[in-house]
């Protein structure tokens, strides 16, 4: 599996209702809220011949109430 994050702003007063969201649709790993220019930090595992930009575009930026996405690809687990 291919781990990657994505950082994700929501419109005012949408971050537990995108969260509930990604929950429920139960295709993230990991859900944090955080502080700073993004409100939600999300771990997500695709197989390796999912392309992830389809992935983010067509399961996570179609969420109802997130305005803007940073995709973070990792490379090395220490």
């Amino acid at each position: 599996m291919t781990p990657f994050f994505v950082q994700i702003k929501c419109q005012m007063g949408k971050s537990y209702e995108v969260a509930n969201a990604l929950a429920d649709a139960e295709i993230a790993s990991e859900i944090y809220s955080t502080a700073g220019h993004y409100d939600l930090l999300v771990k997500f595992y695709v197989d390796p011949s999912v392309d992830i930009g389809h992935f983010v575009n067509e399961k996570v930026q179609t969420i109802p109430g997130i305005q803007d996405t940073l995709t973070i690809i990792t490379f090395k687990a220490f």
